[in-house]
């Protein structure tokens, strides 16, 4: 029987051709007729296609017949790991001597293995082993690349990259190392040479994930209309692609294209409905065209989704405050402010509804809740000043007074109150 005709061509075959009872059927007996060369292959090729119960089966057998072949040993040991069976690939590593032919390999495995225990400086010690005995094999720079990258130490990556890319191999298991560099810089918030790699990347590599990079290497550097043309072409190549609307919406909005931006945030919420960041946006952007009805559905939706979303809570509790509906402001933020970690801005929102309100004692609670944290702003200390004045405080009003002064020295009147006050003794 020639290859071309071997239970394990038939059995490949009908695997994909769905024909699932033949190809079992043709399985076993490839295991019982076909050489032990083409029972190899079609163990590799099984596992390529993540059949690895039935690659396993193959790789066993031929193991029973060579027994001193610690490829086959790496092999399992490969399988294990994808099973979530480490102690078997721990066993298939250990029987591995570092005399052997496989030990680099099995060095590669032993990596691997550690990476998926989280035991990463182990793994670490396994590649470093491996760069040692093979310090110019490319799959073992490559895979110190890929795990200096996964640990978020991007210059040792770029090395690493930088290195196959000298020797002439600018793609490693179907990975653009440009690419790899590019996004490697820009995660270090080195957006300039980020971009100055990002922007070599032929057409064909430029994957969704790689343009997206780029688009938001562009935001960072401040380039609206290269940001926008990037996230617009992704858009173009994939609509779904939900974390682009943002980005765009951002950068559309940066550029005064309101509306533009705002149609964009909507399209988002489209694709992905559960977006908090794009209720958000779209309620910024609704309010910048005078759609405050929008802004506040959309802030309501985000927070049905989310209600302990505190961003979204502080929108809506601005635009109550904005809108004079006080009591729906006090409604909302009252159901915050007994958290172990509240924003000071909605101590300051309760406490100007309920001047509104004619509450003044829960207005002062909050005031005083507030004051510690708006020292430095001027729309804070000039209707707190009045408020303690109103409230027969004098000692507070005068130093709110005069903090306010110190930000805006030219305010005549308030000037005016100062001197009055000091004329007073205070």
């Amino acid at each position: 029987m020639s290859d071309t005709d071997s239970y394990s061509v038939q059995m490949l075959d009908a695997l994909q051709s769905g024909q699932v009872d033949k190809s079992n059927k043709l399985f076993a007996w490839a295991l019982r007729k076909d050489d032990d060369d083409t029972l190899y292959n079609l163990a590799e090729q099984l596992y390529g296609l993540g059949f690895n119960k039935k690659a396993q089966r193959i790789y066993e057998k031929l193991l029973k017949d060579y027994p001193d072949e610690d490829e086959l040993r790496t092999s399992l040991a490969d399988i294990a790991i994808d099973e979530g069976d480490t102690d078997a690939a721990t066993n298939y590593l250990d029987a591995v001597s570092s005399d052997s032919d496989a030990y680099l390999q099995s060095l590669l495995v032993a990596a691997d293995l550690y990476q998926s225990e989280e035991l990463f400086e182990v793994s670490e010690q396994k590649l470093l082993a491996a760069e040692k005995i093979a310090p110019d094999e490319p799959v073992v720079l490559f895979a110190l690349g890929e795990f200096y990258f996964m640990m978020r130490e991007y210059q040792k990556s770029i090395n690493y990259y930088l290195d196959l890319i000298k020797r002439g191999i600018p793609k490693m298991e179907d990975v653009d190392l440009v690419s790899r560099i590019g996004v490697a810089y820009a995660n270090s918030g080195k957006f300039e040479q980020a971009a100055g790699y990002l922007e070599q990347i032929h057409t064909a590599d430029m994957t969704p994930d790689v343009r997206f990079q780029l688009g938001f290497v562009y935001t960072q550097l401040k380039d609206n209309q290269k940001a926008i043309h990037t996230f617009e072409q992704l858009h173009d190549e994939d609509p779904s692609y939900s974390s682009l609307y943002p980005y765009l919406a951002r950068a559309l909005s940066d550029d005064n294209q309101v509306e533009a931006a705002y149609k964009v945030a909507q399209e988002g919420l489209g694709v992905d409905e559960y977006n908090q960041d794009l209720f958000g946006l779209a309620a910024n952007l609704a309010l910048k065209l005078q759609e405050n009805e929008a802004a506040e559905d959309y802030l309501k939706r985000g927070l049905a989704l989310d209600p302990d979303n505190q961003t979204l809570m502080i929108q809506l509790s601005n635009l109550y405050v904005q809108s004079h509906h006080d009591l729906a402001n006090v409604d909302l933020a009252t159901q915050y402010v007994q958290r172990d970690q509240v924003d000071p801005q909605v101590y300051w929102n309760l406490a100007v509804s309920y001047v509104r309100l004619e509450k003044n004692e829960e207005a002062q609670t909050y005031y005083d809740a507030a004051r510690p944290y708006f020292e430095d702003n001027p729309d804070f200390l000039k209707p707190a000043f009045f408020f303690y004045r109103e409230q027969g405080q004098p000692e507070v009003a005068v130093n709110l007074l005069r903090n306010y002064l110190k930000l805006q020295p030219e305010d005549e009147e308030m000037v005016a109150a100062l001197e009055d006050y000091e004329d007073q003794g205070y």
